[in-house]
């Protein structure tokens, strides 16, 4: 079994609430990595939106197929 096999397992036994402390857990590293390098955090907000919109594509195409 593979690290995907694996990891596809283990989410199919998560509840929602397990996913979303997942997500804020995720979003809070984010943060730190901003707060610790702060050069990210001069970008425009028009690169935001980007890396936004192309980290959306694959997800908003499997959810609308």
């Amino acid at each position: 079994m593979g690290l995907f096999e694996w990891a596809n397992s283990k989410i199919k036994e998560m509840d929602w609430t397990d996913i979303a402390l997942t997500k804020l857990a995720v979003f809070a590293f984010a943060l730190m990595i901003a707060k610790l390098w702060m050069p990210i955090l001069n970008l425009e907000w028009y690169w935001y939106f980007m890396i936004f919109i192309i980290a959306t594509i694959k997800p908003f195409y499997r959810m609308f197929k």
